[in-house]
């Protein structure tokens, strides 16, 4: 029956790149509706979410050449299953994060903030300070390279890794790895992977970008 599902995932994976051939905004559409409906369904039955995003992500290629800025929403939080539940609630009332900015000459990026995020960031990081964009923030400054994956599925990714960046707080921020790969063009998914003390990385959760097509 696993085997199965996953066929049937790639399979679909394989169908919305051949639509992707012909109409690139068609692709990348479904495959943001899809990144949607898997995080949709994590709020009814975590485990299989997971498990199908996992899947998923499996089937993705390195994310490549990305530049400028991009759209992100957060798929779904993969902490613990009570912890999900308020995450949920919070970022559905007020979503702060809006994507990330590459520079892919320099492989480095940074992050887009909603205005009203730069207060309670100061609460939570007092002597972090993140930096006036055109109407948002940019924090959290990033530098990407191409390498397998932290954790199963062990595939190649796109590393986003705040750990180089000095001027990253210490707290939770330089322990986060970002992974991306491209499931279509246009349509990246992503895992939020948390550094363990004891070394190796927890996966806490999935997010995706939208860049430009066409």
């Amino acid at each position: 029956e696993r085997q199965v599902e996953r066929a049937s995932i790639a399979e679909q994976v394989a169908s919305l790149r051949e639509i992707g051939e012909r109409d690139a905004t068609v692709a990348q559409d479904a495959a943001w509706a899809w990144f949607r409906r898997l995080g949709d369904s994590a709020a009814r039955d975590r485990e299989e979410a997971a498990s199908q995003l996992a899947e998923l992500f499996a089937c993705g290629r390195p994310s490549a050449g990305i530049d400028g800025p991009t759209e992100g929403i957060l798929v779904t939080p993969l902490i613990e299953p009570r912890v999900d539940a308020v995450a949920r609630v919070l970022t559905g009332a007020w979503m702060p994060w809006l994507g990330k900015r590459f520079d892919a000459e320099r492989a480095r990026g940074d992050n887009r903030l909603a205005t009203s995020a730069r207060w309670p960031m100061k609460l939570i990081w007092p002597r972090y300070a993140s930096r006036a964009g055109a109407g948002e923030r940019l924090a959290f400054d990033f530098e990407t390279r191409v390498e397998r994956g932290g954790i199963e599925p062990l595939v190649d990714v796109l590393v986003i890794d705040y750990a180089p960046i000095g001027a990253n707080p210490d707290l939770i921020i330089r322990s986060i790895r970002d992974e991306l790969v491209e499931i279509v063009p246009g349509a990246h998914l992503g895992r939020i992977l948390y550094r363990r003390r004891e070394g190796g990385y927890a996966n806490i959760g999935y997010f995706a970008l939208r860049t430009a097509v066409g």
